[in-house]
Order: C-alpha cells, then sequence, then structure tokens
C-alpha cells in the first residue's frame, strides 16, 4: 500500500508539472501573438509581414519620420534611444570621451532590415525546431550577432543560481573568435579571464558597458598581450519579458569592412544588439521552459524506476543500491557512479569503509551498467569526504591542459538520525551526440539528490526488513516457549485419556443448574470430554482422542488462575450451557429441520470453551486507555480478538489437531464460524446485534436456510451462553455475582490509582452496597430480553433450574431473582 500510494504522488506530480508548464508556454506564446498580431486585421500573413518590415523600415530610416502608425507596427516596443547606465557616461560621438560610450539617438536602419530582422522572425516563426539544446541556441545567436555587427570575437554567459540563491555567471559560448578555425590562436586563458571580469561587471550592475579602448580603463589591468588583442568591447545584458537579467553577450573589437581596423561600437550596434538579445531573452525563456519540462519529465521518471526497484525485496543494502544507481547513470550519462560507505572512528576521524563502484558502457543508442569490485584505495575519496564534511551537494568542473573532469556529490542521510550513511558521486558526464566530457548540470545535482533521498529509505527499507526479519525470529521463538508451557504434560494426558468419563447424567450437564465452580478439577476436563462425546463430534470429524485430550487440557491452562470469574470455570459453564441447549432442542431441531450443521456445532462448542482465553481480569475499555500492546494490535475487541488468536494458536500446536479430520474449505469455514462467535461475547457487539435479532423475531420472517440469519442466531446463543450464570440456583447465582464484584471492583481500583478517576458504579467498590440494585438492572436490561426471545424462539428448549423452591421456566426464574435480589435489597 505505501509503494502503491508512492507510485500515485509521483505520477500526480509529474502530470501536475506539466500541465502547468504546457499552460505557461500557451500564455506565453499567446501575449507573444497579440503583440505580433496585424492591426490591419484584413491583411494575410505574408502582406502583414511585408507592411510589418516596410514600416519598421521607414521607422528607422533617417530619411522618414516616425508616423504614430508605424510606432504601433513594429513586433517590439524598443524605443529610439535605450538609457544605458555606465559608471562615467561618455560617447564616441564626442572627443572628450575617452573610453565610455554613451548610446545615442539615430536613424540608421539596425540589421538591414529595422527590428524585422529575417533572423529574429525565423526564430519566432519557427526556426527553433532546428535548436535542438540552449547551447545551439547561444551558439546562433551570437555568431548573427558578432558577424551582424562585425565583431571580431564574441562570448555569451547565461545567469544561474545556486543553492543559496546566489547569482552566477555560467558561460555557455566561450570567447570565439568569428571566422578563424582555432580561437585558440587568437585568444588566451588570460584573454578568457578577462571577458570574465567584464560579464561580471554587467552582472553586479545591471547595466551595459561600451569601452572604446579596453586598455585605458583603470578598472581593468591589461598586460601587453591582451591590450594587444582587446580594444573596443561592448557588454549588455540579456533580459526576459519580465525584465530579469537572464545573462551577458560580449562583442570584442568591431573590424571595419573596408581596411580591417579596428573601430568602436556606436549606439546603433548597442541598439541592434539590445533588439537582439530582448528577441533572445524571450526565445531562451520558452526555450528554457521546454528543456525544463524535459528534465522534469525524465526526473519523474527516475523516480518511478527507483520506486519500482526500492518496492521489490532486497536482502542486501550493497544490491539495492547498485540498481538504483544504475537507474540515474543514463538519464544523467555519467560513466561512472560511485557510493562512499562511510565510518566514523572517532568524532573527528572519519574514514570510507567500503564503497560500490558502477560503469557506464556505451551501446549505441543503449547502455550497460557493470559493477565493478574496486577497492578503496584505487579511488580518490577526497571530493566525497568534503561533500560528507559539509553536508552538501558538491559539483567540480576541471579543465586541464589534456583532460577535464567533471564529478557532482552528494551525501545520502538518515532522515531519523540525520547522520550521512553514505555519499553518492556521479563522475565524468559525457555529450550525448559527441561524447565529449562536459560539466554536470542543476538537473543532475537534482537527481543525484533524489537518488540520495532513495538511498535514505532503502537503508530504511532494509533496517526494517531485518529488524521485521529478527521480530520474526524472536516471534517464533515465543510460540515455541509459549507451546511448551502452555501444552499439557505427557502425565495429564495419559491420565485423562485412561480415565473413565462420567456419564452426562452424573455430572448434571443436561441441568441449566449445573455450575464448573463446585467440581474437582480433575472432572472439569472430564465434562469437557464428555459433551465432545454426547454431541458425537468425535465420531463425525474423525477427532483422535488422545488429541482432544490434550486440547482440552491445553485450553484449561491457557485461562489464569488469579482472575477471580473469567476462567476456566467460567468457560466450562458457558460450554456446558450451549451444551444443554443443543442437547434439550434435539441439537437446535425445530419442526424437523436442523437448524445448525454439523460443523456449526463443532464451531460452538470450540468457542464456548475458548472465547475467554488469557483473560486479564479487565475489560476493553481499561485495556484500551492504559495503551496496553492488546489495543494497539487490534484497536477494537481487543481481548475478544486476543481469545481468538490464542484460540486458534492451540487449534495449530503440535498436539492439538481436533480439526485435522477437515477438508481445507471445512477447515477455512468453521474458523470464520468460531471467530465470529467469539467476538460476539463483547456486550458491545451483542447490544448492537441484538436489535436485529429482536426485529426479526418480532416480524416473524425467520429463514434458517440464510446464512446471516442462522449467524446471528449462533452470536445471540453465545451471549445466551456466556450470561447463564443469571439462570443458576439461588446460592449459586450470589456466588457467581460476588466473584464478577470481585474483578470488577479490583478494576475500579486500578483506575482510581492509575487514572485519578471515578470509575464507574459498577466498577465502584465504594458502591458496594447497592450491588443487588445494580444486579437487578443488569438482568432487567441485558439479560432477561434475550432469554425471554429465545425461550420465544426454541419452544423445545427449557431453562430449568432446580432448588428447593421447586422448577422454574425462564420468566419465572427471572422474576424468582428478582425477588431474592430485592429481599437482598
Amino acid at each position: 500500500f505505501f509503494f502503491f500510494i508512492l507510485y500515485l504522488f509521483i505520477f500526480f506530480y509529474t502530470i501536475t508539472i506539466i500541465i502547468i508548464i504546457i499552460i505557461i508556454i500557451i500564455i506565453l506564446l499567446f501575449a507573444h501573438s497579440n503583440r505580433l498580431a496585424p492591426f490591419a486585421l484584413n491583411l494575410t500573413t505574408p502582406e502583414w509581414t511585408d507592411r510589418f518590415c516596410s514600416d519598421v523600415l521607414r521607422s528607422h530610416s533617417p530619411c522618414c519620420p516616425r508616423s504614430p502608425r508605424s510606432a504601433h507596427s513594429s513586433r517590439f516596443s524598443f524605443s529610439p534611444c535605450r538609457p544605458l547606465s555606465p559608471i562615467c557616461p561618455s560617447s564616441p560621438d564626442f572627443p572628450s570621451s575617452p573610453y565610455l560610450l554613451t548610446p545615442t539617438v539615430t536613424k540608421t536602419p539596425a540589421c538591414a532590415h529595422g527590428e524585422g530582422c529575417p533572423w529574429m522572425m525565423g526564430m519566432l516563426g519557427g526556426g527553433l525546431s532546428c535548436v535542438v539544446s540552449v547551447a545551439d541556441l547561444c551558439q546562433s545567436v551570437v555568431l548573427h550577432t558578432g558577424m551582424l555587427l562585425g565583431a571580431e570575437g564574441t562570448s555569451l554567459a547565461l545567469v544561474r543560481k545556486d543553492c543559496d540563491g546566489k547569482r552566477n555567471l555560467e558561460v555557455l559560448t566561450p570567447l570565439t573568435a568569428l571566422g578563424c578555425v582555432n580561437e585558440e590562436t587568437l585568444y588566451s586563458q588570460a584573454h578568457r579571464e578577462l571577458v570574465k571580469g567584464l560579464m561580471g561587471c554587467v552582472l553586479a550592475t545591471s547595466s551595459p558597458v561600451n569601452l572604446r579602448d579596453a586598455s585605458e580603463d583603470p578598472r581593468f589591468i591589461l598586460d601587453s598581450d591582451q591590450a594587444s588583442k582587446i580594444s573596443a568591447v561592448l557588454c549588455v545584458p540579456i533580459k526576459n519579458h519580465r525584465r530579469e537579467m537572464v545573462g551577458v553577450v560580449v562583442m570584442i573589437n568591431k573590424i571595419n569592412s573596408y581596411d580591417g581596423s579596428v573601430s568602436v561600437f556606436t549606439s546603433v550596434d548597442e541598439k541592434v544588439l539590445f533588439n537582439h538579445m530582448d528577441v533572445f531573452g524571450m526565445i531562451l525563456d520558452n526555450i528554457q521552459l521546454y528543456e525544463s519540462s524535459r528534465q522534469e519529465a525524465k526526473r519523474s521518471q527516475a523516480l518511478l524506476e527507483m520506486a519500482q526497484v526500492l518496492s521489490k525485496e532486497h536482502h542486501s543494502f550493497g544490491i539495492l543500491l547498485s540498481k538504483m544507481a544504475a537507474t540515474i547513470m543514463p538519464f544523467t550519462h555519467a560513466q561512472y557512479c560511485t557510493i562512499f560507505i562511510p565510518t566514523f572512528l572517532s568524532l573527528f576521524q572519519i574514514c570510507f569503509s567500503r564503497i560500490i563502484h558502477l560503469e557506464c558502457e556505451e551501446l549505441g543508442s543503449s547502455c550497460q551498467i557493470y559493477r565493478r569490485e574496486r577497492d578503496i584505495i584505487d579511488v580518490d575519496p577526497s571530493y566525497a569526504l568534503q561533500s560528507l564534511m559539509a553536508v552538501k551537494t558538491l559539483n567540480i568542473s576541471k579543465v586541464s591542459d589534456d583532460s577535464r573532469q567533471s564529478l557532482v556529490c552528494c551525501p545520502v542521510t538518515n532522515e531519523q538520525s540525520e547522520n550521512v550513511i553514505a555519499v553518492c558521486q556521479l563522475m565524468n558526464k559525457r555529450c550525448r551526440d559527441s561524447g565529449e566530457l562536459e560539466a554536470f548540470n542543476r538537473y543532475d545535482e537534482r537527481l543525484l539528490e533524489d537518488l540520495a533521498v532513495y538511498c535514505g529509505l532503502a537503508l530504511q527499507y532494509v533496517q526494517a526488513v531485518k529488524i521485521t526479519e529478527e521480530r520474526k525470529a524472536s516471534i517464533e521463538v515465543t510460540r515455541e516457549v509459549l507451546a511448551y508451557h502452555i501444552s499439557a504434560t505427557e502425565q495429564e494426558i495419559e491420565a485423562l485419556q485412561e480415565a473413565t468419563i462420567p456419564s452426562a447424567e452424573s455430572l448434571h450437564l443436561f441441568d441449566f443448574h449445573f455450575s464448573g465452580f463446585g467440581l474437582q478439577e480433575d472432572l472439569t476436563t472430564q465434562a469437557a470430554v464428555r459433551m465432545f462425546l454426547d454431541l458425537h463430534l468425535v465420531q463425525d470429524f474423525s477427532i483422535d482422542y488422545k488429541s482432544l485430550c490434550q486440547w482440552v487440557l491445553t485450553v484449561r491452562r491457557g485461562y489464569r488462575n488469579n482472575v477471580p470469574y473469567h476462567n476456566w470455570n467460567h468457560a466450562l459453564s458457558t460450554a456446558q450451557s450451549m451444551f444443554a441447549m443443543l442437547m434439550a432442542t434435539g441439537q437446535l431441531q425445530v419442526s424437523k429441520c436442523n437448524i445448525f450443521t454439523r460443523l456449526e456445532i463443532l464451531a460452538l462448542m470450540v468457542s464456548t470453551l475458548s472465547h475467554d482465553l488469557d483473560h486479564r481480569g479487565v475489560n476493553n475499555s481499561y485495556i484500551e486507555r492504559t495503551h496496553q500492546p492488546l489495543s494497539q494490535l487490534y484497536g477494537h475487541s481487543s481481548l475478544e480478538n486476543h481469545h481468538y488468536n490464542l484460540c486458534v494458536f492451540i487449534l495449530n500446536n503440535t498436539g492439538n489437531p481436533i480439526l485435522s479430520g477437515l477438508s481445507t474449505e471445512q477447515h477455512r469455514t468453521v474458523l470464520h464460524m468460531i471467530k465470529r462467535a467469539i467476538l460476539a461475547t463483547d456486550l458491545s457487539v451483542y447490544m448492537q446485534r441484538r436489535k436485529d435479532f429482536f426485529s426479526l423475531l418480532k416480524k416473524k420472517r425467520v429463514n434458517w436456510k440464510s446464512e446471516p440469519q442462522r449467524d446471528l442466531l449462533r452470536s445471540m446463543l453465545m451471549t445466551a451462553s456466556d450470561l447463564s450464570a443469571v439462570t443458576k440456583p439461588w446460592s449459586e447465582h450470589k456466588k457467581i455475582t460476588k466473584l464478577v464484584a470481585m474483578e470488577f471492583f479490583a478494576q475500579g481500583d486500578k483506575e482510581k490509582e492509575e487514572f485519578k478517576i471515578k470509575p464507574l458504579d459498577i466498577m465502584n467498590r465504594e458502591n458496594s452496597t447497592r450491588l443487588p440494585c445494580m444486579q437487578v438492572e443488569y438482568i432487567d436490561d441485558i439479560c432477561y430480553p434475550l432469554y425471554k426471545v429465545c425461550n420465544y424462539l426454541l419452544t423445545k428448549v427449557d431453562f430449568y433450574v432446580q432448588n428447593r423452591a421447586g422448577q422454574y421456566g425462564p420468566k419465572l426464574m427471572s422474576q424468582y431473582l428478582f425477588s431474592k435480589w430485592r429481599y437482598t435489597i
């Protein structure tokens, strides 16, 4: 059930994410389509495109003033003068400006098509179908804008946020020399670091930087080689439609197309670059949204697969971790996955005692995961140790002259103790297309963090399985000990087996005034055996006689001798009452039709003898309020469920197979009836069901072929047998009542001491003088209505009580007891 709920949660979580992403894309596209919609609704798409381009051309042409209509025809609402915020305002149009350029108003056409640039329109009109990643899009935009502005070199970086919310730049397009096959011949690592510094300034201020000569800017210290390579610089922020900064683009050294000399970037160049970056920001938003949805789909699939692995039974923690790690390797394209298992030698001394190492081998479009046996000395644990000590994810990408290494580490914590129990490490991410190594991105980190969470769950699962197995073994040992001590000895079994069982007449088993409280201990077990013999259950169900004797003796041992009333004598009296009713009616024969089958009679006799096994002398309410294990185990009818389970335990115990002669179906049926019968002795259940029983008889709709009605009758007869003490002679009844009161008052004393509350009147020792009155109320409300209906239903059943006053039917007996209790009052 837990894993089913987990599957449902992951499934609905995935569907919700995808729906939200689709809605956002539709809203964005709808908003953009509204902005692109032609104002002349009668124009077709080609006509509108031509009108749009011509309007933009006229609006940016120095010979054509900007008309109100053309101002609204543009795809983008760019102002002709873009406000920039350089540190020192200056412009290349003024000789006094040493190095910073300020954009000025210009009417020069941008990109030869104004804002209707074919590249921009192509991207907006479906050119993204050829773009497979954000890196490809960045490469396309820097190449186009770089060639458009005549830049010698370009670079582009996107803004990323780390776990702490700090903004950083991730260079997606490093400093590239346009038109040069090998950019290493133009720019060195020092040049790249300088460009990163320029981008950092723009990121910090969100303002553009336009330098005529970078060597003259005091903020940047250039050596002679850098000064000779980098002169004019144009660096502008990239913003999305929400005006949030999402990246930075840099243009280096504008090349004059006539003589090849380096010139400065003008305000027109700035506007062209800004226009393109605005389009790029909007497109980047959609691309990132699509990429995010794709990655979330991959992540959801990985979570489902890990959940499936976790749901299966695993006896080894190492195998479970290996399968889960192998699940995410194809998604992250990692070449190696290593799980480090730490050992805490002391508070400040930690080492890894064991590793689980997996390798991924690419096989075309698929991959094969292998688990390699590696020694701890063969693997560098330094980064895993850093991640363990910091208890956070570590993402590292190292580039050297001859190699590149990328890895990401994540600690696995135990949610209960919050201790680090392992460290997961992915290493060497390979590009799917080129096969080259690349850095792990944030999505890879999230997948690894998900793996860490599932590894923590896996550990708890394995520990839970181990604890469960240990407890199962402990329960089996306890069962063996219980079976040994509850089972009768061989001497007791032989004595009962060889004893001459007295007749039912001599034991008064047919009389309703029978009481097991006055019999010798040996005679009580012989009386139980006699009832099974006279009901012909031994012959009908091929019950081994020795097994019957051992079962009766074991049931007797299952009752506690220190409980005043709910003990073996009460169980025997209950069984005798059921036996007397069955025998007095020819086994409940009404109108020459047997109500109960032989199997039902067997279930009733087993139930009456076992219905109070291991009774503790307290009721269900006390057990629930004291939060005893029985209440935690069963929840409701705790005692009755315990009696039934102990009954089944004894029946299944070695030497007690009195049900071995039954078929599988009969065995299942009789156990079901025994459970229903024992649970019916809960007075709260009786009070609920007796309304149906009384109503059934009142309406005269009895149909004994109906199993529900027979089940209801069995339940009522179980209660009638359980409460049969009220049908005993006055002297016996008074003695039993005192035993019940002793048990109830003992529970009331416990409630006063433990809960500091006043117990119920019937359990309050201070109300002992009201015992006769309470007993009359008990008989009047609980017992008498049941016996009255049973007497009406089973006309051949007579609840006779033999005493000095003569014979009494059930109604007369109740009235007799009333008079006796009232006399006592």
